[in-house]
């Protein structure tokens, strides 16, 4: 009897081979190479093109040198924490919230909004975000009919326009997740509470987050690695300017790759990349799996 129910657990697991075999080729192949190159001078064009060398740690010791890299790495930091965990996630959870109060054609209206930016190419929202804070964009024309002089947002506060569209682009997503998330708390917890007297903010606090917080957990998780790999909205955007000021890692890594041509520097930079994204992976887990216990 023990063979036949082997076999079958075995059987179970054919219909994902496929898809294992296809993550493998096209992404974890991808990434192995990625840090195999990090190793070595592989470059776009000249006789390291042709015949990379080993050269050991010499990409990553380069990091530490590098005036550009440490400021790229904390723009990184500041755009996750500012544009998904406290733009998009708290800004979703809040219309999620809202729409659940509001509810019929309010919550409907409130919603297509929303999401509608989310659904456009990237590249059609990137352009939509540059057209809006241009010199010549929508802010400052809307600013200049109220009689106010706008100023050049690009160039004046490069990082703040870059995370407002990401969290105009992105809120959607958390919101989708929160609204299915709150459509399965309890009703009548929620209305006990409210005759013992509790206020909105004590139910929102003691009754709703404790009971959602898986979702939070989820949400955070890839919200974050979204955000990490950002590198379209910022590069039509800015490109990574003025003066580096809104160059995050996957910015740094492009420009060190494919304009300078230093294909082992720009790997060793997206191989920092994916190790961070692997150490914000690794707790938001671990939270998941407290919030499940």
């Amino acid at each position: 009897m023990a063979a036949p129910e082997s076999l079958r657990r075995r059987s179970r697991l054919l219909p994902v081979v496929p898809s294992v075999l296809l993550l493998a080729l096209f992404l974890l192949g991808p990434v192995l190479w990625s840090f195999y190159a990090s190793f070595t001078n592989a470059a776009l064009s000249g006789k390291a093109a042709l015949n990379p060398q080993w050269i050991g740690l010499d990409n990553y010791a380069r990091m530490l040198t590098d005036s550009v890299f440490p400021l790229s790495a904390w723009l990184t930091v500041v755009f996750v924490a500012v544009s998904a965990i406290l733009g998009q996630n708290a800004l979703g959870l809040v219309i999620a919230l809202l729409m659940t109060r509001s509810g019929g054609a309010t919550a409907s209206l409130v919603g297509t909004a929303v999401v509608s930016s989310w659904v456009l190419p990237e590249i059609v929202a990137a352009f939509a975000a540059y057209a809006y804070f241009s010199q010549d964009g929508t802010l400052n024309q809307l600013l200049g009919m109220l009689g106010v002089r706008g100023a050049n947002w690009l160039y004046a506060f490069p990082m703040g326009a870059v995370i407002l569209a990401n969290v105009w682009r992105g809120t959607a997503f958390s919101m989708l997740v929160y609204r299915a998330a709150l459509s399965q708390v309890p009703r009548d917890i929620s209305e006990a509470a409210l005759m013992d007297g509790a206020r909105g903010w004590q139910r929102l606090a003691f009754i709703t987050l404790p009971i959602i917080r898986g979702s939070i957990a989820t949400n955070l998780m890839l919200i974050t690695l979204q955000t990490l790999a950002v590198f379209t909205l910022i590069w039509v955007m800015t490109a990574g300017g003025p003066s580096n000021a809104s160059t995050t890692l996957p910015v740094l890594a492009y420009q060190e790759a494919f304009k300078l041509g230093d294909i082992g520097y720009g790997t060793a930079i997206a191989s920092v990349l994916i190790l961070l994204g692997m150490v914000f992976g690794a707790v938001y887990v671990r939270l998941l799996r407290g919030a499940k216990s």
